[in-house]
């Protein structure tokens, strides 16, 4: 079932927008709590509080409600980080900012970081194109950095994003999943900062010129 609503979310209606936000924090926290196999879409709609035939005007499955919370908060967060380190001088003190940004971001969305190890298993595109996004963005931003002289050169700057994206997401893990921490403590939050210091500063290793 498709109807012309499902089509373009552009073309909902305020009331049809707030609707479907509904539904998809729904899904970010049903998802998250019960897992995607034993969630039902009874007990999304029933904590988006609508009928449970509204869900059918917006998603076509459990699954397709899946990877539009996955896409839709992919999305956020990055927009998320990059509004966070928009106005932040040097690669290095965009790199700090970039992980007190998903930190907090991450403390807000436990659920959605539950779901995305999830994907896994239910999607596995879904899975790999979550990091693929954040992994691009942050390539490109990298190789600015090393070309601009504001960090050391690699050989490899997609490696670069994946190594310092894994420093993230499993700090992040161990304080905010397995701990259920409202925050990072600070203390971590400093080895992270020291290690990207000495990791990335162009004086850490040779530029190589004439590439």
């Amino acid at each position: 079932m498709a109807p012309a609503v499902r089509a373009e979310a552009g073309s909902l209606t305020a009331r049809g927008e707030r609707t479907r936000s509904r539904l998809l924090a729904a899904g970010e926290e049903v998802f998250g709590q019960r897992g995607y196999h034993e969630a039902s879409i009874a007990d999304i709609t029933q904590g988006a509080g609508v009928a449970q035939g509204t869900f059918y005007l917006y998603f076509d499955s459990k699954r397709d409600l899946m990877r539009a919370v996955v896409d839709e908060r992919g999305h956020q967060l990055r927009a998320t980080l990059a509004h966070a380190t928009a106005a932040v001088v040097g690669r290095i003190g965009k790199e700090q900012a970039g992980f007190a940004a998903y930190f907090a971001w991450t403390a807000r969305h436990r659920d959605l970081c539950r779901i995305v190890r999830q994907s896994e298993y239910v999607d596995a595109d879904l899975y790999r194109d979550w990091y693929r996004q954040l992994a691009d963005a942050y390539a490109a931003a990298l190789r600015t950095a090393i070309d601009g002289g504001e960090i050391a050169e690699v050989d490899d700057v997609e490696t670069l994003a994946y190594a310092l994206m894994g420093i993230g997401d499993f700090v992040g893990m161990r304080w905010l999943i397995f701990d259920d921490r409202r925050t990072v403590p600070p203390r971590a939050v400093s080895t992270i900062n020291k290690l990207v210091d000495r990791a990335l500063s162009a004086e850490s290793l040779p530029v190589r010129r004439g590439r």
